[in-house]
């Protein structure tokens, strides 16, 4: 294998210890005690793979929290409020979207496919897509701690499709959103897995991006934003040796078809 145990792979995940994990041919430490159900709890190295190494306060490549009065920001009021109608059924997946443990992040995703690549007959597929997930969730942190928004559930006193997380999601900014650059990520990786379903992969992962506005604990430029740090880690990942050594064994899993 190239990299180390499937259970350690997850760097974004919440429920377990603090471990030190190796990214993509990096070594870096994240948080897990923050939430059975958070993917955003605070990464202790917060250098994400979508920029060079830099200082933490450096917020890569997002271009900016909207001010106050902006076009951008009205534009977020509207989506936030036109967010407020979404049906019980959207609501209802959105709120299976918050979830990031795995495997209950990538279900709907597996659904698409036809098959699992969350067991132990594809570890590789497995392990290359908890570490994109990682990469992509850790990349945003830097932005958050720049900016430190505040959610629109608490700047609209409104509750959340996760009520449990709310206090701990009332201190973490909120720009760029970490589970839209999970989504999105996951989109695009299962898209280079399984070209024949791009579209209806790509959009799954448009939609568990834009989740985030239907719980209300994102604006719609934080969801955008999280989109660009996914498509930036994406990007710089093409060139790492590590990464594509695990895509080659995935890919090679996933022309073999589901296990009988």
């Amino acid at each position: 294998a190239v990299y180390d145990d499937p259970e350690r792979a997850h760097g974004c995940g919440a429920g377990a210890p603090a471990r030190r994990l190796r990214h993509h041919g990096r070594t870096r430490t994240a948080d897990h005690d923050r939430g059975r159900r958070r993917a955003e709890a605070r990464p202790r190295d917060r250098e994400g793979l979508s920029r060079p190494q830099g200082p933490a306060e450096q917020p890569g490549p997002s271009p900016g929290a909207p001010a106050d009065g902006s076009a951008a920001k009205a534009a977020d009021e509207a989506a936030f409020k036109e967010a407020l109608g979404a049906s019980p059924e959207r609501f209802a997946q959105a709120t299976a979207d918050a979830d990031l443990r795995w495997p209950q992040a990538i279900a709907g995703f597996e659904a698409i496919l036809g098959r699992s690549v969350s067991g132990p007959q594809t570890p590789h597929t497995a392990m290359l897509v908890r570490r994109a997930m990682a990469d992509s969730g850790l990349s945003t942190y830097a932005a958050k701690t720049h900016y430190k928004r505040t959610r629109p559930f608490v700047a609209n006193s409104v509750s959340t499709c996760t009520p449990a997380d709310e206090e701990t999601l009332k201190t973490d900014g909120s720009y760029p959103s970490g589970h839209a650059a999970i989504g999105w990520m996951l989109g695009m990786l299962f898209t280079d897995l399984a070209p024949e379903k791009a579209d209806a992969l790509l959009k799954r992962g448009f939609d568990h991006a834009q989740s985030r506005v239907i719980c209300r604990v994102h604006w719609q430029s934080d969801v955008a934003a999280g989109r660009l740090m996914a498509s930036a880690v994406y990007a710089r990942l093409q060139s790492d040796p590590v990464f594509k050594a695990q895509r080659e064994l995935a890919r090679r899993e996933m022309a073999q078809g589901p296990a009988r």
